[in-house]
């Protein structure tokens, strides 16, 4: 149907569908070549030089093959790169330039897509690095990693990601515009998902359970459930009924010109989307980066403790700080991206709604996985961590609650994060000290 409006009735032209793509977004249509337009081999060409050789984080890549030498090396005597240390360096090394790229890939993909679902999609698979790390610390009954990783990268995108996109913006334009109702109602959502965390660490720490940590845990997969709700909830609001509140109001003007212009005048254009990887050669490579991702992952999340260790840093500082930072690569780069372009909704709706969708969808999402695998995960944060939740997203909603950005609110979010950093290197948990007593937990 999309082609058969693209196209003026009385025209006696034949549209090469094949070579061509409709983009329709509201009365504008823009028409580009097919990624297969000029072959094959120019194609496999064109992907490799835009996956390989248009990043400098790319130079890290060598760590993959390394992390899997080191992982299948018996360490001798500290010859050698074997051992967790090295394992768990190389793993996180590995993980920064494939985050990077899964987010590349992911901004090709939205290509495809209006303003609103190509934030989605940034938020979504930029995650992705975090979701499968809590997979393989669940599966090998890594409780407290699951929810210090998922907790740490809230923070990192809060504050980090969301700092530096102020601060790097406010360096280029005096003062920033964005939509504030947009931002509100993530923060309204993260202050939901606060209440959802902080409850059952409530319950534990007054000691008022009717049944032990089983009360505790009961009570986490309730909350579980409704904090799901609630995303699919927002997602309709976001994308269906309310979608003009998340997008950027000018985010069209550059193709009204083209709109009346009339179709019968329109030519194929020599333009391809993006880097011209095409929409399933975008599923191809995110597939690609999704197990290279995993392997690593794995590797990563068995190291851990050895790294503890041999670096003698805690296990809680390298969950909460340090796995979140690499994770989040993809979200830190594409935010700060796009602020530097003055598109601060889409750089608000990568680092806010990374946030979002990880409270309000990844951390009730492993608790049920939890519970149909027969393990015992819950939301209870201690009090400690509930406490830098909380600060944390108090902070944020009061900086985008005008609708302004500067360099200076930037900077304080930043120096926030420095703060919690510094807060997080002196923190002794208990139960990671319970679970590896041989560790700096």
């Amino acid at each position: 149907m999309a082609v058969a409006r693209g196209v003026n009735a009385s025209s006696n032209d034949e549209l090469d569908t094949e070579n061509l793509r409709f983009e329709i977004d509201g009365s504008s249509r823009k028409k580009h070549k097919s990624a297969l337009a000029d072959g094959w081999c120019a194609y496999i060409t064109r992907s490799l030089s835009a996956i390989f050789l248009t990043s400098k984080l790319n130079l890290l890549l060598p760590c993959i093959p390394l992390a899997i030498l080191s992982k299948n090396m018996i360490e001798d005597k500290g010859v050698g790169i074997g051992g967790d240390g090295w394992t768990f360096t190389f793993s996180l090394l590995g993980i920064a330039p494939l985050a990077e790229r899964l987010g590349f890939v992911t901004e090709e993909l939205a290509e495809y897509t209006n303003q609103t679902l190509g934030g989605l999609l940034n938020a979504s698979f930029g995650n992705l690095t975090e979701v499968i790390v809590s997979m393989f610390a669940l599966k090998n009954n890594m409780f407290r990693v699951v929810k210090l990783s998922l907790l740490g990268s809230i923070l990192s995108n809060c504050l980090l990601v969301l700092g530096c996109a102020f601060f790097c913006g406010g360096l280029k334009y005096k003062e920033q515009k964005f939509n504030a109702d947009g931002a509100n109602t993530n923060m309204g959502l993260l202050c939901l998902a606060v209440m959802g965390m902080t409850v059952p660490a409530v319950l534990h720490s007054t000691h008022t359970e009717m049944n032990g940590t089983g009360s505790e845990v009961a009570l986490s997969r309730v909350c579980s459930v409704f904090l799901l709700l609630t995303y699919v909830s927002y997602l309709y609001f976001q994308l269906v009924t309310h979608q003009d509140m998340f997008e950027d109001d000018d985010a069209d003007d550059e193709t009204d010109d083209d709109s009346q212009e009339g179709d019968a005048e329109r030519k194929p254009e020599d333009k391809l989307v993006g880097e011209g990887l095409g929409f399933w050669g975008c599923i191809f490579w995110l597939a690609v980066l999704t197990i290279m991702i995993s392997l690593l992952s794995d590797y990563l999340v068995d190291a851990i403790e050895g790294a503890s260790a041999s670096w003698d840093i805690g296990v809680a500082f390298i969950s909460v700080i340090v796995i979140p930072i690499v994770g989040n690569a993809a979200e830190h780069a594409s935010a700060i991206i796009f602020a530097m372009k003055n598109k601060m909704d889409i750089s608000i709706g990568v680092a806010v709604g990374s946030s979002t969708q990880i409270a309000l969808l990844v951390f009730p999402f492993m608790v049920l996985v939890g519970y149909f695998s027969g393990k015992d995960m819950d939301l209870n944060l201690k009090v400690f961590e509930s406490a830098a939740l909380f600060m944390t997203v108090v902070t944020v909603a009061f900086m985008v609650a005008d609708g302004h950005s500067t360099w200076l609110k930037g900077l304080t979010l930043i120096l926030a994060y420095v703060v919690l950093s510094c807060s997080f290197w002196y923190h002794k948990d208990d139960d990671l000290k319970a679970q590896w007593p041989g560790v700096h937990a």
